[in-house]
């Protein structure tokens, strides 16, 4: 219980609240009867706002039942409740051979639904709680007079983006589509790909005062159901004000809080999760933003690119190695050169080491500061870039970056040979077909550096070594961050740093799917043959 505090004698005296202020909220009790004391609740809890609209009607043949209409301006659909619900009641009704039912009795509600409402999603709401859910989500609620419960009627109507081609996943071939801020729209796009009974999806709203719409999808049987129960106590275990992007449910149910490798993918690609769908993995779509979470993730998972599945075996194999490469180049490449040219003179050729001398006659820092600097200089392009206008970002950050690499190898500051790791660098890293793992390599980046400078080589090695361990710690909902490469499973590796052609790749990921394991039919089984029909 909480306490009150009045002041007297210029002192805080607490005080226990009364009986009138620790009565139920207004959302936990029931509508009246009375149709104006209900309407009078509504706008008294709404501050009145400007943008519920309340039209009070009458309905029957002589206006012998009152009624509200509410919903909230510019979240529902005006000529929808003009033509199919207005018109309804106040016109057609009278026309029908139900008008001598409209009186106030105790099976009018039964009436209205089942004769008179034409539009497709009605429920009945008793509590002020559902009433408000409805009305601030775009539904219509009808009241009537003398009933201690209303309509809420599927209305929902309001600005949106339509599907639109993704920005953030680019692909040369594949679908175009990606998701857009309206959940109805990406589950049907998943459904458009996915045509199966055994698709399932689970909805709830999370958020006391956001209540956002969430919703899971599965296939039932190729799912895991111990993950999809883990997913339910976790999603269930949420208690928080507002849920306004994916980002708050991926950072509240995710496994490890402290580490920097995403352990929950996300996806604007509707073909992606589809295809995480069909190995058993979990997708969670939440209303208002594009971005669709699957999971378990796993380590290799985000170097893969939905279009290397489209393409040829071989040069996709070609160019996840290339992956791969690109992000040790992004994750080792500054401290290398840290630890060759402070500690390791040695590994340097003879003639490139007197250049690099040359190079750094002038320069009055040390190599890691050398770097530190750029790397830094680097990251601040790259977010001006970013939140600036598209029509100059790039281009900003491009010139910029060409600008001041220059004018630092003029001014002696910096020498030309880190001008172009770091370069190399920031390159190889936007190799990588996510960004959460490019983002990983950034922060990582800089604790490689320190343990160059410090400890050369052999930091590196021991950073290296506590990075493999971290690594292999984690799990995402139960399964190995770094399977299939440890724990190391033969039959999975068709799909890691390679990957075999498409009459393969007849077996889902054992550790992910444990039911229903050939997702096609081994080339090796033989196939019945087909009956011959009698002559």
């Amino acid at each position: 219980m909480g306490f009150f505090y009045e002041k007297k004698n210029d002192q805080l005296k607490p005080t226990t609240p009364s009986k009138s202020q620790t009565k139920e909220p207004i959302e936990k009790q029931i509508l009246k009867t009375n149709l104006q004391d209900n309407l009078k609740t509504i706008k008294d809890t709404l501050g009145e706002s400007t943008d519920i609209v309340i039209r009070e009607i009458l309905i029957g043949n002589k206006g012998t039942v009152k009624a509200g209409i509410i919903y909230t301006d510019g979240l529902s659909d005006a000529p929808s409740l003009q033509n199919f619900i207005m018109e309804t009641l106040m016109l057609d009704i009278k026309d029908t051979e139900v008008e001598s039912e409209i009186t106030p009795n105790p099976e009018l509600m039964n009436t209205l639904k089942d004769f008179a409402m034409t539009v497709g999603e009605i429920k009945n709401v008793t509590l002020f709680e559902d009433l408000f859910t409805a009305l601030l989500s775009g539904d219509v609620v009808l009241l009537l007079d003398g009933f201690s419960e209303g309509f809420m009627i599927g209305n929902k109507r309001w600005a949106e983006r339509g599907v639109t081609e993704s920005t953030t996943q680019t692909v040369i071939r594949g679908p175009r589509e990606a998701f857009s801020e309206n959940i109805r729209i990406n589950t049907a796009l998943i459904r458009r790909k996915i045509k199966d009974p055994n698709l399932w999806m689970e909805s709830r709203m999370i958020g006391k005062l956001t209540k956002t719409n969430i919703a899971v999808m599965y296939i039932k049987g190729i799912a895991n159901d111990d993950i999809v129960e883990e997913l339910r106590m976790r999603l269930d275990r949420i208690d928080i004000d507002g849920i306004l992007e994916s980002g708050n449910i991926e950072e509240l149910i995710q496994d490890a809080r402290i580490s920097t490798f995403p352990t929950v993918y996300n996806t604007e690609r509707p073909d992606v999760v589809a295809s995480a769908l069909l190995e058993g993995r979990i997708a969670i779509i939440v209303d208002g933003t594009p971005f669709v979470l699957t999971l378990p993730a796993l380590f290799v998972q985000f170097f893969q690119s939905s279009e290397d599945y489209y393409q040829r075996a071989e040069f996709t194999s070609l160019v996840r190695f290339l992956r791969f490469f690109s992000f040790a180049i992004a994750l080792l490449a500054p401290a290398l050169f840290i630890a060759a040219t402070t500690f390791h003179h040695e590994m340097i050729p003879t003639a490139l080491l007197i250049n690099l001398a040359a190079q750094r006659e002038g320069v009055p820092f040390p190599a890691f500061i050398e770097a530190l600097i750029m790397e830094i200089t680097f990251e601040i392009l790259r977010e001006a870039g970013l939140r600036m206008p598209r029509a100059i970002g790039s281009a900003m950050s491009i010139v910029g970056a060409f600008v001041i690499g220059t004018a630092a190898v003029e001014a002696g500051l910096i020498s030309a040979a880190m001008v172009i790791v770091v370069s190399i660098t920031a390159i190889a890293s936007f190799v990588s077909p996510t960004y959460d793992m490019a983002f990983t390599a950034r922060i990582l980046r800089f604790i490689f550096m320190g343990l160059a400078a410090s400890f050369g080589l052999f930091g590196i090695t021991v950073g290296l070594i506590a990075l493999i361990l971290h690594l292999c710690s984690i799990r995402s909902f139960g399964v190995p961050y770094m399977y299939p490469i440890a724990p190391f499973n033969l039959t999975d590796q068709k799909d890691t740093f390679v990957r075999l052609p498409k009459w393969k790749m007849f077996t889902r990921p054992r550790l992910i799917s444990q039911q229903n394991i050939n997702s096609q039919q081994p080339p090796d089984v033989a196939k019945p043959e087909p009956e011959k029909k009698n002559e």
